[in-house]
């Protein structure tokens, strides 16, 4: 893992981000591709200690970095995070939208109500959530900026292994595009990414419950192989940066060719 920093200038070179879902996974490798890509990161997630360990490594990288517990389930802590990044940076530029629960795998039927209620809260309703009080603090602080959602490659067909969660992350899809075209004229770009196969705790949880279904995966992927969080971190990167300034409205699939 390359922790260096970046001296050259970088693709969000002098931005103020704020990322969820950052203490592990994606978000712990978006957290330290952003610093090294010269951005100021606010991270965000539940779990303190996750959070701390990827601060301090990306301090001790040469990166600018700080972190806030934060519950997507919970308006008033979504809101205290954009407001924390407004408060130590004065601004906020762009935000990476993507903690995220999983659900039981099995038919729709057999998923308990309370648990279909908490993946809708945290999936659907959080990024709800935070674009609202990041799209305000953008419009209030640096008048232009950019957001990206974490949607899924499964929500882009049926999916009868997690059917709630497929779902919620459609509907993730609904918002962006609509946030798109709503937030277009303020200079205020969304977009989602819809990853594949990924190697994040989630997917290991996903494969204790259900045996070989990382393998089904794969052998359904013409790479033939899953992703590492870094690869799916790096598109996040470029269209929150200026080199992707015509781009809104896209629910990118970063899936290693699964639904070409």
């Amino acid at each position: 893992m390359n922790t260096t920093p970046n001296t050259s200038s970088g693709l969000l070179d002098g931005k103020v981000a704020l990322i969820t879902g950052a203490g592990r996974g994606i978000g712990a490798a978006a957290a330290r591709l952003f610093a090294r890509e010269g951005a100021r990161v606010l991270l965000a997630s539940r779990t303190e200690s996750q959070l701390k360990a990827v601060t301090e490594e990306i301090r001790a990288a040469g990166g600018t970095a700080d972190f806030i517990r934060c519950d997507l389930a919970d308006p008033d802590s979504v809101r205290a995070a954009v407001d924390r990044a407004v408060r130590l940076h004065g601004r906020l530029d762009v935000a990476f939208n993507n903690g995220a629960t999983g659900q039981e795998p099995g038919p729709l039927d057999t998923l308990p109500e309370a648990d279909f209620d908490r993946v809708m809260a945290v999936n659907l309703k959080g990024p709800w959530l935070a674009m609202s009080a990041e799209i305000a603090a953008i419009r209030a602080t640096a008048g232009r900026g950019a957001i990206v959602n974490t949607s899924s490659v499964g929500s882009l067909m049926g999916n009868p292994w997690l059917p709630a969660y497929g779902a919620a992350k459609r509907a993730v899809n609904s918002l962006t595009e609509s946030a798109a075209v709503t937030y277009g004229p303020e200079n205020i770009r969304v977009n989602a990414i819809a990853p594949g196969t990924t190697l994040t705790e989630m997917i290991d949880e996903w494969e204790a419950k259900s045996p070989g279904i990382i393998d089904q995966l794969n052998a359904r992927t013409p790479l033939g192989r899953a992703a590492s969080p870094e690869e799916i971190a790096e598109s996040a990167a470029w269209l929150l940066s200026d080199r992707a300034s015509y781009v809104t409205g896209v629910v990118l699939r970063v899936d290693g060719g699964a639904r070409a």
